[in-house]
């Protein structure tokens, strides 16, 4: 069983790309910040169960987040689904996100001084 879980080559695809299954974490994870803001503003405003709200959602994106890299460890490593392809699109789209953010503050201190 092992030796089938480490084989890649039982990923029947004809091309190069991922195409993902449809996932629930997006939606449980915006639920969860909703959730936090609201509970942040109720508690800000001394509403009773504020706090309690604000921790929901916090620990509703702490499990997204968990079982959101669990999938994409899943994905990469026992499934096979992450080809050299998929690995250099996320490489360069990390790259092109962290070029992205050095342009945002440089324009930004830019714009202070």
């Amino acid at each position: 069983m092992k030796e089938l879980l480490l084989d890649k080559s039982f990923n029947d695809q004809r091309h190069p790309y991922h195409l993902v299954d449809p996932s629930p974490w997006p939606l449980l994870g915006s639920l969860g910040g909703l959730g936090m803001t609201f509970g942040g503003v109720m508690y800000m405003h001394n509403y009773s169960g504020g706090w309690s709200f604000f921790c929901l959602g916090f620990c509703a994106i702490l499990y997204t987040m968990y079982v959101w890299w669990r999938d994409i460890i899943r994905e990469g490593t026992f499934e096979g689904q992450h080809t050299f392809a998929v690995q250099q699109g996320l490489r360069q789209g990390v790259l092109l996100f962290i070029v992205s953010e050095i342009m945002f503050f440089f324009a930004f201190f830019l714009g202070i001084f």
